[in-house]
């Protein structure tokens, strides 16, 4: 446990070292955040910026907005974000939780108990694992780990974990070997995709990554 836990925090020190603090999430109010963690599914962030600036625009980047607004018309809206309408639907899901689960009122969702708005949320259509505990983690404050692509590929090609981690298992890695920290968590996770879109592609890119020399295969290395 305890090599595992060095090895975590290894990994942070040299990602932090090399890329500095990330400044997550982008967006300026909850709304924005969490309307964006819905956005960026399958998509890059530039494009997730183009549907947003579209809202906002229209002043529908509010939970009324998006509750109100025609289906059809939300979706030529996000159209940029791709999968335009099935986001749309999604969008619209996370509305319908908002304002006749908590009223829009942003006091009971942060005096709802964590592991019950995780279960709430993952309890809307379209929000899964990821998009629940982005939501949790960089819109509402709360210290849990976001498991991504990233971080799958990082922890398989270091053999840290097997080839096929379920979600659970990953995230209970980080849950298991770190402090509880909002902060840890949050800057961990941001530099985790810094070092993914650089280096640990779906063909790595290992040749001046900061976490080359810690790959245990020199075979497996991507040059």
């Amino acid at each position: 446990m305890k090599s595992t836990r060095l090895l975590l925090m290894s990994i942070y020190g040299r990602l932090y070292e090399r890329y500095g603090p990330q400044g997550w999430w982008p967006g300026v109010t909850k709304t924005e955040i969490m309307v964006g963690a819905v956005l960026t599914q399958n998509t890059g962030w530039k494009n997730v910026v183009k549907a947003m600036d579209n809202l906002k625009k229209y002043k529908l980047l509010n939970y009324n907005g998006l509750y109100s607004v025609k289906l059809g018309r939300l979706a030529s809206l996000i159209r940029p974000s791709g999968y335009y309408r099935l986001k749309a639907k999604r969008l619209k899901n996370m509305a319908r939780f908002m304002k006749e689960g908590f009223g829009n009122n942003w006091k009971c969702i942060h005096d709802t108990p964590t592991d019950i708005l995780r279960e709430r949320l993952m309890g809307v259509n379209g929000i899964g694992d990821e998009t629940a505990d982005s939501i949790l983690l960089y819109a509402l404050d709360r210290p849990v780990f976001v498991a991504d692509l990233y971080t799958k590929r990082l922890l398989t090609r270091h053999k840290i974990l097997n080839s096929e981690p379920r979600y659970e298992e990953m995230q209970n890695l980080f849950h298991g070997h770190l402090p509880k920290s909002l902060k840890l968590y949050n800057e961990y996770h941001a530099l985790i995709v810094r070092v993914g879109h650089e280096h640990c592609r779906k063909t790595p890119r290992c040749r001046g990554c900061p976490l080359d020399d810690l790959l245990p295969h020199v075979a497996h290395r991507g040059r």
